[in-house]
């Protein structure tokens, strides 16, 4: 009798440690790709079922045991859950449950387009780019950040943002207007104010500014002309923003043949500021058009040794100069790219 007694409480514990293997043990597998979605909307049977797939777990048994027993069943929480190797089902569960999701790392560089941004929050997010797109398009959805279709991305400052994987895109939107608005600091609305323009006159300055140089040092320069040329109601003129207006962004060089297309956006045919910006342009970039130094420059046009800086002017006979120059400079270099093909 005192044997059958050991031999059953032998078998009790062994019984008992299977089971707190089962439920505390290394019993989880990270996924490919290291997390876990689930959609908002989704059962628990298809929770279930998609762990099963992707092999984070082996058998639902005890899965189901432990989701049953706190009820994860009937409060299934979409999101982005990271899956680490060697995970508890205690564990597991207690996550899924608890919704302790992930946040998304969404990055964002130079965008020039609101499709582009559509498309980019597809690629980070839950949503799709068409539900983006409408609300982008939507001058009623927009107007309660006083944006319209147009200014709309001068909401969107380039940076990256922590956010939840299964947030609407109205939301995801509201926290990227918080942080422009966060941006926009007393200090930068009076320096904005000095200049005469407005938080998203300076945006669309900077957004031209981003695609005409990528050398730091030149921005405030750049800005300068452009906010001189503002200033004495001229045209801006601006070449990247012909690009826009055609929408092609791949032109090499703006020929005159180019100036004359019918768009807002085109500065060559119009006076004023676009209807928007052309790209997102970045903090630094925005600082740069605030500080621009106080110059009487009203033209700038590349250097002829392609180091990516300008050659600036105060006058037109001398801007011509610069011009040709560079215009010289293209040619030679033109021809010394064909003569080498040739060969």
């Amino acid at each position: 009798m005192k044997k059958i007694l050991i031999l059953l409480f032998v078998a009790l514990l062994a019984i008992a440690a299977f089971v707190g293997w089962s439920l505390y043990g290394p019993a989880v597998s990270a996924p490919e790709g290291k997390y876990f979605y689930i959609k908002t909307g989704s059962t628990f049977n298809e929770v279930q079922q998609a762990l099963l797939n992707e092999k984070i777990i082996k058998s639902n048994f005890w899965f189901n045991k432990v989701a049953e027993r706190v009820n994860y069943p009937q409060s299934i929480k979409p999101g982005r859950y990271e899956i680490k190797d060697g995970c508890s089902i205690i564990n597991l569960v207690k996550m899924l449950k608890r919704g302790w999701q992930a946040p998304v790392n969404f990055v964002i560089t130079k965008l020039r387009t609101k499709e582009d941004l559509a498309a980019r929050v597809a690629r980070y997010f839950e949503t799709d780019s068409a539900t983006a797109i409408k609300f982008l398009l939507s001058n009623d959805s927009l107007a309660r950040y006083q944006l319209d279709t147009n200014t709309v991305m001068t909401a969107v400052i380039p940076n990256t943002y922590s956010i939840k994987w299964n947030t609407p895109f109205h939301k995801i939107f509201q926290r990227l207007k918080s942080e422009e608005d966060k941006f926009w600091t007393v200090e930068r609305r009076q320096k904005a104010q000095n200049k005469n323009l407005s938080p998203q006159q300076v945006y669309t300055i900077a957004s031209i500014v981003e695609e005409e140089t990528n050398k730091q040092d030149d921005k405030g320069l750049i800005a300068s002309v452009y906010v001189n040329r503002v200033a004495k109601n001229m045209r801006l003129e601006a070449d990247p923003t012909v690009k826009y207006a055609m929408r092609n962004f791949g032109l090499k060089r703006v020929m005159h043949k180019h100036l004359d297309y019918p768009s807002p956006y085109n500065t060559y045919r119009y006076n004023g500021f676009p209807p928007g910006p052309i790209c997102t342009a970045s903090a630094s970039t925005i600082d740069a058009v605030l500080n621009a130094p106080e110059t009487n420059y009203i033209f700038f046009v590349a250097k002829p040794d392609f180091s990516g800086y300008s050659n600036f002017a105060e006058t037109y006979q001398q801007h011509l100069i610069f011009a040709k120059a560079y215009q010289k400079a293209l040619d030679s270099l033109i021809l010394s790219k064909q003569n080498n093909t040739a060969n």
